[in-house]
């Protein structure tokens, strides 16, 4: 057992075998192309608009309360879709020293941690990541003075644990996407096709990339390990290119494999303007962009301020738009208010555009630069 764990045995794991699994067909080609756009570019998306004789800014000003700090409030929904089963995992954690019974300086406070755990091939997988991984985040060595290093080896540490469980299915696998949050630093670390999207004053800021098999970098890497890709899957088997589990496609312990478990991550310094955070799996991001999202969100917070609503009406969304798979969303607000009404100058503009319609504008112009 890696690192002397004794993985629990989730109920109702399935068998595995030799069984193609993650058997999800890929997403449109231009989906695929739009959300492999580099961390670089999503870290950079807040460039200003010229619009006609007037000019419109997505920044706000940069006068920020040097005593900003985040409030954590947070709201879940997960529905089983139109699958025959649920293997969508999930994780709330609005205060990590009240979770973890710790009060003492080594929690930086305050502290959240919130996850998503897409499975398939069986329940284990996702179980047992939703079980363990802050808890091998905690107890790792680089804690909590190097918390990106904690994390990835958690990730790593959390596969390997798979592999040597006895009483896992180690052909069972898992994306997952996890947002860590330390006064106003949040850590987003990703590894496979969960995303996370920043409302940023109605602007969606996508902290994540999807990692599809026919993602250029993804299909670089993976072509280098010896790996193919096939219609969109990973040796004609995964339609993801990370992931935790999978060991009937890792092979053997230590061996180098076009799938890995290692997460990529985003940092972000959370200011005034940044309202809330939404993570989810694949369900939703197949039939919705994080724009549209964004908009929809914020709308239903200043009308009820709930994010529990919110995650509700996400999911709701999804299935009216005929999502064809298991659906579980995240809403995290940073504020116990509702987000303020964005007022937009009029005057300097001679042709008017909607908020949403301006910011997805802007996201097609920064998926094209």
């Amino acid at each position: 057992m890696s690192g002397g764990v004794e993985p629990e045995t989730p109920p109702g794991s399935s068998g595995g075998g030799s069984t193609p699994v993650g058997g999800k067909p890929p997403r449109h080609h231009l989906t695929s192309i739009r959300h492999c756009a580099s961390s670089a570019r999503i870290a950079a998306a807040t460039a200003e608009f010229d619009l006609g004789a007037g000019t419109l800014s997505l920044i706000s000003p940069t006068d920020i309360r040097p005593g900003f700090l985040p409030v954590f409030r947070s709201g879940s929904c997960a529905d089983i879709g139109t699958k025959s089963y649920m293997e969508d995992e999930h994780v709330c954690v609005d205060n990590l020293i009240e979770h973890l019974g710790v009060r003492t300086p080594v929690i930086p406070a305050p502290g959240a941690f919130y996850g998503v755990f897409d499975g398939h091939g069986g329940t284990d997988a996702a179980c047992f990541v939703r079980k363990n991984l802050l808890r091998f985040i905690i107890e790792d060595g680089h804690f909590p003075s190097s918390i990106e290093k904690a994390i990835r080896s958690a990730f790593v540490r959390a596969d390997h644990a798979i592999a040597d469980s006895h009483s896992l299915d180690r052909n069972s696998g898992t994306t997952a996407l996890t947002a860590l949050i330390f006064g106003r630093t949040l850590l987003v670390a990703n590894a496979g096709d969960c995303r996370a999207v920043l409302g940023k004053r109605g602007r969606a800021v996508e902290l994540s990339r999807d990692h599809k098999p026919s993602c250029r970098s993804e299909k670089i890497r993976i072509e280098n390990l010896g790996g193919t890709v096939f219609d969109g899957y990973l040796n004609g088997q995964l339609s993801v290119a990370r992931a935790i589990g999978d060991w009937h496609v890792k092979g053997s312990k230590g061996s180098m494999s076009p799938l890995t478990a290692e997460p990529e991550f985003q940092e972000v310094r959370l200011t005034e303007e940044d309202e809330f955070l939404i993570i989810g799996c694949d369900g939703l991001w197949d039939v919705m962009t994080s724009q549209c999202a964004v908009t929809m969100v914020r709308k239903e917070l200043m009308t009820h301020n709930d994010p529990e609503r919110c995650s509700q009406e996400l999911v709701q969304e999804a299935l009216r738009r005929n999502s064809c798979d298991n659906l579980t969303v995240v809403v995290v607000c940073f504020s116990s208010d509702p987000p303020p009404q964005i007022e937009v100058p009029r005057f300097r503009v001679r042709r008017s555009i909607s908020m949403e319609g301006l910011h997805m504008l802007k996201g097609a112009l920064d998926s094209n630069a």
